[in-house]
C-alpha cells in the first residue's frame, strides 16, 4: 500500500463500511503529503495540537489557488447565504459564536438544552410508537433522521404546521452533502441551491415575524438580542439558523445510527443499557471515540509554515485532519479498536477541539443518550437485517444510509 493512494482509498466508497484498517496504515506516518499542497494528519496528539493552533484557518478564502478543494467549498460557493461562523476565523468567528451561544447555553442560558429533556423523550417515544405493529424498521428513515430535525424545528420555533416543509428542505440539503455517483451533479447542485434559497426566504419571513412578536425560541433570541457584541445582521441570523439546521441535525443522525449499529454488534452492552439507563452517558462518549459521526475535517489551511510530526506544512497548504484515525491512536487509547463504555479516559476528538469544537455537542449528547436508551428498552430482541448496512457516499459525515432492524415487538 503506497502512501500516495491512502487518502484516495479512504474516500473510495468501497471502503466506507470499514475505513479503520486504512486509518491504521495512515497513522504509521503522522503527517502525509498527498499531492503538491495537500497534507493529511492522522495521529491524536498532532491533530489536537493543530485544532488549538491559531495558525490554522477554517476560512476557505485563505486556501492557496492550487490547494485541493472539497465538497464543502463547492457547497459554500453555491449557497445564497454567507458562510456561517463554522467556516470563519477570529474575530468574526468568535463574535458570532458568542452571540449564538447566549440563547443556547451557558452562561446566559444554562438550562436551554436540559430543559428540553422531557420534550425530547416524548418525541423519541412518539417515533417508536409510530413503528406500530411492524416487526422491521429502517432506523435511519423511521427514527434517527426525523428525531433531530424535529428537535431543531422546536428549538428554532418553527411552527408545527411548517415542520414538514422544513424536513423536506433539510433532506434536499443533506442529499447535497452526500453525492449520488449515479445521479446528475448539475441537477443535484440546482436542487440544493433551490432548497437553500427557499429555506432562506422562509427564515427571512420568520425573522420579520419574530422581530415584531418575539417568542421564547432561539430564533427570536437571535433576532432581538442586544448584547456586548451588538446585534446580528439579517444575513448573519439566516446563516446561523441554517447552520443549526444542517450541521446540528446531520451529525446527530449519524451518531444515533452508528450507536444503534454498534449496540447491535455488542449485545452484552445493549443488555446492560436496557437494565441500567445510566450507562448511556459513558456509552455515548465511547461511541463518539469509536464511531464518530464526523470522520475528518477537510478544507483547513495554514497561515504560516508549521512544523509538526517531523514534517513542515507550508503556508497556504490544504490540511485534512482525520479525527476518526486519531480517536483510535494506540498511543492515546489502549486497545483502541475495542468498544468499551467503561473506558476510564475518553477524551475523544468526536466533537473536535479548540475554538471550533462542536457548538451543538450538549444537545447531540442528550439526543443520543435518550434515543439509544429508548431503543434498548423498547425493542424486543432487536437484530440486524444486514451487516454491514449500506453506507452513505459521504466520507466526511460517515454513517449508514439505511439500517434495517428486525425485532419481535415493542415493549411499553
Amino acid at each position: 500500500m503506497t502512501q500516495d493512494t491512502l487518502l484516495r482509498q479512504i474516500i473510495d466508497y468501497a471502503n466506507r463500511a470499514d475505513p479503520y484498517p486504512l486509518y491504521t496504515e495512515l497513522r504509521k506516518k503522522p503527517v502525509r503529503q498527498e499531492g503538491d499542497e495537500l497534507f493529511v494528519v492522522s495521529t491524536y496528539w498532532e491533530i489536537k495540537s493543530l485544532l488549538h493552533d491559531p495558525r490554522i484557518s477554517s476560512d476557505a478564502r485563505n486556501l492557496s489557488p492550487g490547494a485541493a478543494g472539497t465538497l464543502l467549498q463547492e457547497e459554500e460557493e453555491a449557497s445564497p447565504l454567507p458562510p456561517a461562523f463554522l467556516r470563519l476565523d477570529p474575530p468574526e468567528h468568535d463574535r458570532l459564536r458568542r452571540m449564538t451561544m447566549r440563547p443556547f447555553g451557558p452562561p446566559e442560558t444554562p438550562r436551554r438544552v436540559d430543559g428540553m429533556r422531557g420534550e425530547l423523550a416524548r418525541i423519541v417515544d412518539g417515533l417508536i410508537d409510530g413503528f406500530g405493529d411492524r416487526k422491521q424498521v429502517d432506523i435511519v428513515d423511521d427514527f434517527s433522521y426525523p428525531f433531530p430535525v424535529t428537535v431543531i424545528c422546536r428549538l428554532l420555533g418553527i411552527p408545527r404546521e411548517d415542520e414538514a416543509r422544513f424536513h423536506a428542505w433539510a433532506d434536499t440539503i443533506a442529499a447535497g452533502l452526500d453525492p449520488d455517483p449515479g445521479g446528475d451533479p448539475g441537477e443535484q447542485r440546482r436542487a440544493t441551491h433551490e432548497a437553500r434559497t427557499e429555506l432562506g426566504m422562509y427564515l427571512s419571513g420568520l425573522i420579520d415575524e419574530r422581530s415584531g412578536a418575539p417568542g421564547d425560541d432561539m430564533l427570536s433570541a437571535l433576532v432581538t438580542q442586544h448584547g456586548p457584541d451588538g446585534q446580528m445582521t439579517r444575513m448573519e441570523v439566516l446563516s446561523t439558523a441554517a447552520l443549526l439546521l444542517i450541521a446540528g441535525h446531520e451529525t446527530t443522525v449519524n451518531l444515533i445510527t452508528n450507536g444503534t449499529l454498534t449496540l447491535l454488534r455488542n449485545p452484552d452492552v445493549l443488555e446492560r443499557l436496557r437494565d441500567d439507563p445510566r450507562l448511556a452517558v459513558p456509552l455515548v462518549e465511547e461511541l463518539l471515540r469509536f464511531e464518530p459521526p464526523v470522520q475528518l475535517l477537510p478544507q483547513r489551511t495554514t497561515l504560516a509554515d508549521i512544523d509538526i510530526g517531523g514534517t513542515t506544512i507550508p503556508k497556504g497548504a490544504s490540511l485534512w485532519l482525520v479525527l476518526a484515525a486519531g480517536n483510535r491512536d494506540p498511543k492515546r487509547f489502549p486497545d483502541p479498536d475495542r468498544f468499551d463504555p467503561d473506558r476510564p479516559d475518553i477524551q475523544h476528538l468526536g466533537f473536535g477541539s479548540g475554538i471550533h469544537n462542536c457548538f451543538g455537542a450538549p444537545l447531540a449528547r442528550l439526543e443520543a443518550q435518550l434515543a439509544l436508551t429508548a431503543l434498548a428498552r423498547r425493542l424486543d430482541a432487536p437484530r440486524l437485517v444486514e451487516d454491514p448496512p449500506p453506507y452513505r457516499q459521504n466520507a466526511v459525515l460517515r454513517g449508514p444510509r439505511h439500517l434495517n432492524v428486525s425485532f419481535d415487538g415493542l415493549r411499553s
